[in-house]
């Protein structure tokens, strides 16, 4: 079934389409053109303004930007606020957690983004007992196994949404049920998730969700971001904290921190303002081609693209079908084959893909991509397996 949506609306936005086939939106997503009037406001302001600009934006930029954000996640007003980074808005929530109890579990999978494994990993010491549920072949998490591990002694499930090698979507719904039936916290990571898959954080009931605005939200890098449930925000204190969180930061208290009431009590030092306003641009692009319409524009396009890959001797690396899987395709490799050597051969040709060890070619087409170019992308790899063209080594790209 076809949906009604005109990806040429939008392609006039977006510079790098005129030279470039995108289809690494999982990694990083296209600029849009107006972060260039964003910024320049930005620059003017401090040209003009000076050190009044931080009264007249600057400060309160972490929240005003992300209540921008949090209408794409449905989250109440002043429940979100930026940071620069996952791994951050991560050491700040487990600094404010208490693993010196019998409930001192963490639970994820195999299949998180190992910068997030590297945080709790890093409170061992504090007595975390770090529980990670291992993966099935092509990188699925059964939903069963990884519920059988949340227990009574389970403090919090710091879990992926959308898993970055394959992009299986897990069945968070579940997950938080089964988190709230034995009283455990649930982090839910959207880095692969927002801004391509429909996320309600107040009908999945989820306690915190953070993510970045690299790849789907078109907001590039520095802008990373917390969800908190509002009780929460009062109740959990971060020992990761700074002058921003402070309840009178311009008062210059010495000793102990007071933390601000609300989403300013999750800040800690001064905020990136330009990383947040750059930002904007991509989140309020993104409500207005609106994330439904995305989710079913993405369908239809991976699921075409899987038939045509599959039909060329193509194996797909995870879920087989679109409505499994967040925004991205992952294409397995023979053994023999060299991914970044694929992802080279495609660059020639202005296409831009990557790779991931031990999963494949990923392939994220986002609401501007044409149905046309995932045919020249389908002609290209197969021509580039025949003719041998994957063979030389090179450099693999990164990207998360």
């Amino acid at each position: 079934m076809s949906v009604k949506h005109d990806p040429n609306r939008w392609r006039e936005r977006f510079p790098i389409l005129r030279s470039s086939t995108y289809l690494v939106n999982h990694s990083l997503g296209a600029m849009p053109i107006g972060v260039y009037d964003r910024l320049k406001a930005y620059a003017d302001q401090w040209a003009e303004r000076g050190v009044r600009a931080w009264t007249e934006g600057w400060w309160t930029s972490a929240v005003d930007v992300g209540n921008v954000l949090g209408r794409i996640m449905n989250a109440p007003k002043d429940s979100v606020v930026m940071h620069q980074n996952v791994s951050v808005v991560q050491s700040m929530i487990a600094s404010a957690l208490d693993f010196g109890g019998k409930r001192n579990k963490v639970v994820y999978t195999d299949q998180n983004f190992p910068s997030n494994m590297y945080v709790w990993e890093g409170f061992r010491p504090q007595g975390a007992r770090i529980h990670v549920v291992p993966s099935d072949a092509g990188g699925i998490v059964p939903t069963e196994r990884l519920l059988e591990a949340i227990d009574e002694e389970t403090l919090i499930v710091p879990i992926s949404m959308v898993c970055f090698r394959n992009s299986y979507l897990q069945d968070v719904q579940a997950i938080c049920q089964r988190a709230r039936e034995v009283g455990a916290l649930v982090l839910l990571d959207t880095y692969q998730t927002l801004g391509t898959v429909p996320v309600d954080v107040q009908a999945l009931g989820v306690d915190m969700l953070c993510g970045g605005s690299v790849k789907w939200l078109l907001g590039g890098p520095g802008a990373g971001y917390l969800y908190m449930r509002p009780d929460l925000m009062e109740s959990m204190h971060s020992r990761i904290t700074g002058w921003a969180a402070h309840a009178e930061p311009f008062a210059f208290e010495e000793g102990a921190q007071r933390y601000a009431k609300g989403p300013m009590g999750w800040m800690h030092g001064t905020p990136g303002v330009p990383c947040y306003l750059a930002a904007q641009e991509g989140y309020e692009t993104v409500l207005e081609v609106g994330v439904e319409t995305i989710r079913a524009y993405s369908i239809q396009l991976n699921n075409r693209l899987a038939e045509q890959l599959t039909e060329r001797g193509f194996t797909l690396f995870g879920p087989k079908r679109a409505e499994q899987r967040g925004g991205t395709l992952t294409v397995a490799l023979a053994d023999d084959e060299n991914g970044p050597a694929f992802v080279r051969a495609l660059e020639k040709r202005n296409i831009l893909i990557d790779h991931r060890p031990g999963a494949g070619l990923r392939i994220s087409p986002h609401f501007y991509t044409l149905q046309d170019e995932l045919d020249e992308l389908a002609e290209a790899l197969s021509d580039i397996r025949q003719s041998g063209a994957w063979r030389p080594l090179v450099t693999q790209s990164a990207g998360y």
